[in-house]
């Protein structure tokens, strides 16, 4: 459905863009009626009521409750309707489908580091099929960016230290602006890039291109056996460290009896931060990955404990993860 475009604005290139655009012709719609409507009482009443003489005295007006509760009852109504409105959007744009694609986007001084599940890597450039649902996992290695694609009207931080995600679905093939829309250090206005949206058949050909490299799974399970985290993470009796298949998105309980759910965050941390939250039942023993892990390593490892959860089948109450380890 061809929904209406604000003027001077990017193409509509996503499943979000006219739904977006239509929320923002109601803001400006409402702000430009009530603005002429200000304007014409502002003046009507200054004419009608204005002092023609030294001796006028305008009469006492003791309120009138019917007025009152209008003009408070009205503007409520508008603004629960632009928080309603924005609410419903921002959820559509929150929740990605379960069948997106998930791609890893690493933001640095001063480009975009994007790898493909199946491997491929681009810099400054990030290639999807039409039609289909994509979804980032972001993180970034200095500085906050900002991940902005104006056609599909969607933006969100990228923060050190911390996994940030956004979704989109592109409905036109083309090629498109990728800014960062922070200012992230004196070469902020250069880390630009294009988005390029291709049909279904020819992205499968783009994949199957260039050099060959593991899917980013494979590359997690090398580095986790490169880095010996299975020595401590196993299913055997007497590990060191708690086994994480079947972990990731379920609760783990801590030593200091909280709860947690083991999600993209949660793993970097124990990975980055190994006494941070500490598994119940094991000791604080694992030595910190800082400095000897890229961001784009820890997303392949966490990539891995993911496919495990998918081989093993989601046990109710999971093992909890990464803590004492490797």
């Amino acid at each position: 459905m061809n929904l209406p475009t604000v003027p001077f604005s990017p193409v509509q290139a996503s499943t979000l863009a006219g739904q977006v655009d239509l929320l923002y012709l109601y803001l400006i719609a409402v702000s430009v009626f009530f603005t002429c409507v200000i304007f014409a009482t502002v003046l009507f009443f200054t004419l009608k009521y204005k002092r023609r003489s030294e001796t006028e005295r305008p009469e006492a007006i003791h309120g009138n409750l019917l007025l009152e509760i209008t003009w408070s009852a009205i503007p409520l109504a508008i603004a629960m309707t632009m928080f309603t409105w924005g609410s419903i959007l921002y959820f559509k744009g929150w929740r990605a489908p379960q069948n997106a694609e998930e791609i890893f986007v690493v933001g640095k001084q001063w480009m975009w580091k994007i790898q493909h599940p199946e491997g491929r890597r681009e810099i400054n450039e990030l290639h999807v099929p039409v039609d289909h649902p994509i979804r980032l996992k972001m993180t970034s290695e200095d500085v906050i960016h900002s991940f902005f694609v104006p056609a599909f009207r969607v933006k969100m931080d990228v923060v050190p230290g911390r996994y940030t995600s956004l979704w989109f679905q592109p409905t036109k093939t083309g090629r498109y602006h990728l800014f960062c829309a922070e200012y992230c250090g004196t070469k902020h206005s250069g880390m630009i890039g294009w988005v390029t949206v291709m049909p279904e058949e020819e992205y499968q050909q783009w994949l199957e291109t260039g050099t060959a490299i593991a899917p980013v799974t494979v590359s997690g399970k090398e580095l986790f056996q490169k880095n010996r985290c299975n020595t401590c993470h196993h299913a055997e009796s007497g590990a060191l460290g708690p086994d994480l298949a079947g972990v990731f998105g379920n609760p783990v309980q801590l030593a200091d009896g909280r709860t947690v759910t083991a999600d993209e965050n949660y793993i970097r941390e124990s990975i980055v931060k190994p006494n941070a939250k500490i598994v119940a039942g094991y000791t604080p023993m694992m030595p910190t990955f800082q400095g000897q892990l890229g961001e784009e390593e820890i997303l392949q490892i966490i990539s891995y404990l993911k496919s495990l959860k998918a081989e093993t089948g989601t046990p109710e109450t999971a093992a909890p993860p990464a803590s004492p380890a490797a």
